[in-house]
């Protein structure tokens, strides 16, 4: 059960920048794509996410909020879509300021835990678990990728609720998940049973990347695709320090040691220090220090994320 709070103010920014509504015709376009997960509207400190029959605003401000809310009550006729609920997230200056989000408006005890539908897929979620709910909306299209490739095996790391393994299974692969918390493999392995996926057909593993990476390269393990998608800071077994700036290229070239000839790498980082030009830059010293070949490839854009939005993302294929 939820109980409504006072959203909390992170701190007092408005935006001056125009906000990026999505079209009717791209929202029926997802709704025809069976996809229920997606942005509604994106501006500079702010946006709006439809998550299934739920709204969530995040914000720098309470003025934001306040503005985003007013108008997304204007716009929602268009989209003849009411949501159940609506929720708030203030998006927090440091992490340790981040919370879950907020109910505003809807019932309270409805349950905290959903499932929302991304190109007929399905993904839980939890409103309660903290400040992330369970998906991230801007690998839509990645996921998508690892849908249509002809892949055998796949290592996700930093897995979350394995929603790229998801993906790359229903398309046939035997996937490895590895992530530091136990609880989120638990959540992944949910996912596995909402998709009609046996889960005991796959891997998943509590463990720190950095330590599991060459342990795999010992055991002479190669993987057709790698998930390279770490959080921008966090520590792992022992205490050990992981950033994104400093520690992307060593986590790359551990990967590179156990892709497999053709095998593909997700590059991917929500870093505001690196963006696609610095991955493109350490995929490249990367590969030269392998003395591999490789072909780097941009993911595909998403209508609801304008650019420089999102997660910075470059695939890379090995020769």
């Amino acid at each position: 059960m939820l109980a409504r709070q006072s959203p909390k103010q992170s701190y007092p920014a408005t935006s001056a920048s125009p906000a990026h509504w999505l079209s009717t015709a791209d929202w029926k376009a997802f709704e025809d794509a069976g996809t229920a997960a997606h942005r509604a509207c994106s501006l500079h400190g702010a946006w709006v996410e439809r998550l299934g029959e739920d709204l969530l605003i995040n914000h720098q401000s309470p003025a934001l909020l306040a503005s985003l809310l007013e108008e997304w009550k204007l716009r929602a006729p268009a989209y003849a879509y009411t949501p159940q609920r609506i929720f708030s997230r203030p998006l927090p200056l440091q992490n340790a300021e981040r919370s879950a989000p907020v109910l505003l408006e809807g019932d309270p005890a409805l349950p905290v835990e959903t499932v929302v539908s991304e190109s007929r897929m399905r993904f839980g979620l939890d409103f309660s678990a903290g400040y992330s709910v369970g998906l991230f909306l801007d690998q839509r299209a990645n996921r998508a990728l690892l849908r249509t490739a002809p892949l055998k095996r796949v290592l996700n790391t930093f897995a979350y609720t394995c929603s790229f393994s998801v993906a790359a299974a229903l398309a046939g692969a035997e996937t490895l998940s590895v992530d530091l918390s136990q609880k989120s493999l638990e959540r992944g392995r949910h996912n596995f049973v909402l998709n009609e996926l046996d889960p005991s057909a796959h891997r998943f593993v509590a463990d720190d990347v950095q330590d599991l990476l060459p342990r795999l390269a010992r055991r002479k393990e190669q993987f057709d695709a790698i998930i390279l998608d770490p959080p921008t800071f966090s520590r792992g077994n022992k205490g050990r320090r992981f950033r994104a700036e400093d520690d992307l290229q060593a986590l790359l070239s551990a990967a590179l040691e156990i892709t497999a000839p053709g095998g593909r790498i997700l590059l991917s980082t929500n870093c505001t220090k690196l963006r696609v030009a610095d991955l493109e830059t350490i995929a490249r010293f990367a590969l030269k220090n392998a003395r591999l070949q490789g072909t780097l490839q941009h993911s595909p854009p998403l209508v609801d994320f304008p650019v420089k939005t999102g997660a910075s993302t470059l695939w890379i294929q090995r020769r």
